[in-house]
């Protein structure tokens, strides 16, 4: 049985689209997910870098917290002494006449 002749035209018309569009059009998709993928690589590697230079910097929150617990206990003290001192006034004016 011979095979016709548009049989091996269609193959290779097919044959020579496939090696001059298909594959370069393949390489230079392949070529472009290649750049985007190390573009993408690097911008992870900025925001790693990046998170943790903020995690360096906010890890002194929890010694600012306490902080502020210690300096709300002071203000409480400082409260009590001013209470305690105008009392002391108090009794001091009491006893002087109000003189100084």
């Amino acid at each position: 049985m011979e095979i016709p002749v548009a049989v091996y035209v269609i193959w290779w018309a097919t044959l020579i689209i496939a090696v001059v569009v298909v594959l370069p059009l393949a390489v230079y998709l392949l070529h472009r997910t290649l750049r985007a993928a190390r573009q993408i690589e690097r911008y992870a590697a900025r925001a790693l870098e990046a998170g943790l230079g903020i995690a360096g910097n906010t890890e002194n929150v929890s010694a600012l917290e306490g902080t502020i617990s210690t300096a709300t206990g002071i203000l409480g003290s400082v409260r009590s002494i001013e209470e305690r001192t105008g009392a002391i006034e108090s009794v001091f004016e009491a006893r002087t006449g109000g003189a100084r």
